[in-house]
């Protein structure tokens, strides 16, 4: 396995940079998958959920439950890159599951807080919240199991942040530290800084718009980054939170949740923000029902799909901030106070949208469309985090 690092702990001694990297990439308990040669894959476009114990691997179109993962703990589950595997965070770190033969693997990058997962641009970033950490590596190379050429950057301090490796080997990743989020640097590829901004309080998030620019949310609207340079989009109000968004490869329209109460011990927004990379403008779309960080989702065309409290699949048009078309699906609901309690969520591939209901137990697949529902499942623990293989 060969390593590359940098940051503050570039100056590590070259042999115990590479032990670290070694127990990063390391086995863990309880691996299934052959590490060195991926098996033929035996579920179609498969699906993950998780619940309160475990979490079930589904075939894409039909919804069986193909295999039920014991795995104790709260863990999130997020796309790895490619057409099989997804990323499990657990409390040792990033575990990868083969979904595609829904088997858990031994490779496990461990990682204090295990946080963001990143896919752009051929590379999949994991970012540890509780050390900086960022690693990165080809997404391909999960085929044959252990990435063999790994790059590891740590920030220079920890922090609740993301990265994202850019399609010309360049690296953004947020600044901040426990207390504090500012803004984001880029690095080039040799990894020396060529671009900064501390005008993004809050900094969360990320998405990619057409044209490989990316967009981070902040407290008081969004950070762009597009040839070479950081653009501020204010917010209309003067605390206006972006902090989870969606992005599409068919527009430069970014999909952002929208919160303008800071004191707010759940805030239950019922407007998404609209961000324009070309012009760096913001507008926001009013909508029937509030909606939570796991509402929102693009559509096959760049569509802006939001999942609302209301029980309806709202599609708006993100060229002329319209709602087109609103498809009831499930009862409505109200969010918990808890973010990690479970609610309805939206995971969108394809031309399939899939629509998780805590309350029945159930899991929909939407064609887009059409607005018809092809498939549903009722299954025996409340479904929580909604994702799968990438689309």
């Amino acid at each position: 396995m060969r390593a590359r690092r940098y940051g503050r702990e570039a100056a590590l001694p070259t042999l115990l940079a590479a032990g670290l990297l070694l127990t990063a990439c390391g086995t863990g308990e309880g691996g299934d998958a052959d590490p060195e040669a991926a098996a033929e894959a035996t579920v179609t476009d498969p699906l993950v959920t998780t619940y309160d114990g475990g979490l079930y691997v589904l075939d894409g179109r039909t919804l069986d439950v193909v295999e039920d993962i014991e795995l104790e703990g709260f863990n999130r589950i997020n796309p790895a890159g490619d057409d099989r595997h997804v990323f499990v965070s657990t409390s040792e770190g990033f575990r990868l599951l083969d979904a595609a033969v829904a088997e858990t693997t031994d490779v496990l990058f461990e990682a204090e807080a295990p946080g963001h997962v990143v896919r752009h641009a051929g590379r999949t970033v994991l970012f540890a919240d509780g050390t900086g950490e960022v690693t990165a590596f080809d997404t391909d190379a999960l085929g044959a199991g252990h990435p063999e050429d790994v790059e590891v950057y740590t920030t220079e301090e920890a922090h609740h942040g993301v990265a994202v490796e850019l399609e010309d080997g360049g690296l953004l990743v947020t600044l901040g530290n426990e207390e504090e989020r500012v803004g984001a640097i880029v690095l080039d590829a040799d990894r020396e800084e060529i671009a900064r901004s501390e005008d993004c309080p809050g900094v969360h998030g990320e998405s990619a718009a057409r044209g490989g620019v990316i967009a981070i949310g902040c407290e008081d609207g969004a950070l762009i980054y597009r040839d070479g340079a950081f653009t501020k989009v204010e917010a209309p109000d003067d605390y206006g939170r972006i902090g989870n968004q969606a992005g599409s490869d068919h527009s430069t329209v970014i999909l952002g949740d929208y919160k303008t109460d800071p004191d707010a011990e759940l805030e239950r927004p019922e407007r998404v923000a609209l961000i324009d990379t070309e012009s760096a403008e913001l507008s926001l779309v009013d909508l029937p029902s509030s909606y939570t960080f796991r509402s929102l989702g693009r559509g096959p065309e760049g569509e802006a799909l939001v999942l609302g409290t209301d029980g309806a699949l709202h599609v708006i048009d993100p060229e002329k901030g319209e709602i087109t078309e609103s498809v009831e699906l499930i009862d409505p609901w109200e969010e918990p106070l808890e973010w990690q309690e479970p609610r309805p969520a939206l995971f969108v591939r394809g031309d399939t949208a899939y629509v998780s209901d805590p309350a029945t137990r159930a899991i929909h697949a939407v064609d887009l469309p059409t607005g018809e529902v092809t498939a549903s499942v009722t299954l025996d623990e409340e479904p929580n985090e909604l994702s799968g293989v990438a689309p």
